[in-house]
């Protein structure tokens, strides 16, 4: 079995593992606001978050930069519990300057969930880290897209049992782009107030 195919089933498994939980709330945070037709604008999103862990996954497995894990894991739900609150203020179905917002923040983001990545990876590694990274990168995105693909299909179901629904104040994706923030802040704020260093 190639290096390459072990690293990338390890990617693959600590996305979905339970124990990766924040990192799926993450980009499910990301996503919430968004329907399967606009999948291009969540491209765009997904892959800044992608670029902003790929960098700081690479620097601290390599070390060349070294991340106090009590600190990461503690900022790693206060991104997500941004994230949910910014979901719930503002649509990311926004136009001109703002529609980067989105895309900025999980770039940003992505940084400090890179670096829990790789506190998870660096024991791993014995000598070369080039195919290593490059395995466990694939796997962690293909994990994301069977996020994405999951959480976009049930959107969608949401988006249909709330437009019969007489809700009119707002449409049915807003409707459950609000509920989804919620729901996904409070799970964060609670793992922040639970993973204080000091």
């Amino acid at each position: 079995m190639s290096e390459l195919f072990v690293f990338g089933e390890l990617g693959l498994r600590h996305i979905l593992d339970p124990r990766g939980l924040d990192h799926v709330l993450f980009v499910i945070a990301l996503a919430c606001g968004y329907r399967a037709r606009e999948w291009r604008a969540l491209l765009w999103v997904v892959s800044a978050f992608t670029i902003g862990h790929s960098m700081t996954l690479g620097l601290a497995v390599t070390g060349v930069v070294a991340f106090p894990a009590p600190l990461i894991e503690f900022l790693i739900p206060v991104t997500i519990v941004v994230t949910g609150v910014h979901g719930m203020l503002v649509a990311p179905r926004v136009t001109g300057k703002e529609k980067w917002i989105r895309p900025a923040m999980a770039g940003g983001f992505g940084l400090i969930h890179g670096a829990g990545f790789a506190n998870y990876l660096r024991s791993m590694f014995v000598d070369d880290v080039t195919v290593p990274l490059l395995g466990f990168n694939l796997g962690l995105e293909m994990g994301q897209l069977v996020v994405l693909s999951v959480a976009l299909a049930a959107f969608a179901i949401a988006d249909a049992l709330l437009a019969r629904a007489p809700i009119r104040a707002f449409t049915p994706v807003r409707v459950r782009g609000l509920a989804v923030s919620l729901g996904v802040t409070l799970i964060a704020a609670a793992w922040t107030v639970e993973r204080i260093p000091w």
